[in-house]
């Protein structure tokens, strides 16, 4: 069912592979969403390599194989059936030691009939490699399905510690399909037009962080990430480049869409609604949105801007220079007066909007 849950917060997808089906429950519940993949969902299903390598896979049996995410898994079902060596390939699997990444990791490979030997409770390609390493490999024939990028770390371990390393590449990410969509969408982070940034992946994240840091906009963003928009990531894995750069996401229990949607949604929906009595009736801040008395006041960013860095202190004096810093891609003090004005004039309310001589502003809010 439709809801207003979300109604004036704008929300950036970052993810390439199921973006509509995320879209569309942000939008039913009342977002705005932009969408902006940092990266390129490239499946192998009909990539000669990927048959050339499922081949030697049958001919030559691996004793461990390591199962790294449930598409690339069915991917590699897929295609080996339409080559007509599924049969077969299932047949090595299931005589095969089979090492699960995660729980929708171990769900693929149950779902294909076969039976994992061990999980990882961490969902991490790391702990996969240690618990195997310390078992010892030397010798031992390992295939290791990848997910999206070759991790060269984890195949060095393996093959340090001696192991015939076998990787088997089902899907790659490729550069983002629109790279002006990808700068936009970090230029409207770093001015706080968008209230919360969705990660589904730790390549996505990385390449969001990386264009940033092209742009020279790195510090920028981390700020606003710290600060006023919500990042959220579907699991620990996508989280880490954000933690490594000094972002704290929101993470979900379970690593799933639907919990990352619940997660986001609960969050902004109550940590990001706030509210104050005036004399001109309730005023309430919802994302991008401000409504007073009920009535929803039509902003443009910059008055937007004001409010909210306003509304940071309400009844508090607020100086000019820190307005200015607030307001995108302002360059002096002028552009801060006409901003509280259009503000003043939206509110229709006068005094809401105090000017304190040679200090600055306020927000009127009343005790």
């Amino acid at each position: 069912m439709a809801t207003e849950t979300l109604r004036g917060f704008s929300v950036l997808l970052t993810c390439d592979r199921r973006a509509d089906e995320l879209a569309a429950n942000f939008v039913r519940r009342g977002a705005t969403v932009i969408q902006a993949p940092t990266l390129r969902f490239l499946p192998l299903e009909e990539d000669d390599a990927l048959i050339d390598v499922t081949r030697t896979v049958v001919e030559r049996p691996p004793d461990v194989v390591i199962v790294t995410t449930a598409i690339g898994f069915r991917g590699w079902i897929e295609t080996a059936d339409a080559a007509g060596l599924a049969p077969h390939l299932l047949e090595v699997l299931a005589e095969s030691h089979i090492m699960a990444r995660g729980p929708k990791a171990r769900g693929a490979i149950r779902a294909a009939g076969l039976i994992e030997s061990w999980s990882a409770a961490s969902e991490t390609i790391s702990e996969v490699v240690e618990a195997l390493v310390s078992q010892g490999v030397a010798g031992r024939r390992v295939v290791i399905q990848l997910h999206g990028a070759t991790d060269e770390t984890a195949i060095g371990r393996l093959r340090a510690a001696g192991a015939d390393v076998v990787p088997v590449p089902v899907y790659r990410w490729g550069a983002a399909p629109d790279p002006g969509a990808v700068e936009k969408s970090i230029e409207a982070t770093c001015n706080r037009t968008v209230d919360a940034v969705v990660f589904t992946s730790a390549p996505g994240a990385q390449a969001f962080l990386d264009a940033a840091a092209r742009m020279g906009l790195l510090d920028r963003l981390v700020e606003a990430l710290q600060e006023d928009v919500v990042p959220a990531a579907v699991g620990l894995v996508t989280a880490r480049p954000l933690l490594d750069a000094g972002v704290r996401p929101l993470v979900p229990d379970r690593s799933r869409l639907g919990a990352l949607i619940r997660t986001t949604v609960d969050h902004l929906s109550t940590s990001c609604v706030r509210s104050w009595p005036t004399a001109g009736g309730e005023l309430e801040l919802r994302g991008q949105m401000a409504v007073l008395d009920g009535e929803p006041l039509v902003l443009s960013p910059a008055p937007m801007a004001i409010l909210r860095e306003l509304a940071r202190r309400p009844g508090h004096v607020v100086d000019r220079a820190t307005l200015l810093a607030a307001l995108p891609g302002a360059g002096d003090l002028h552009a801060v007066e006409m901003a509280v004005g259009r503000l003043r004039s939206a509110l229709g309310t006068p005094g809401l909007v105090q000017t304190v001589v040679k200090r600055g502003y306020r927000l009127v809010v009343q005790s």
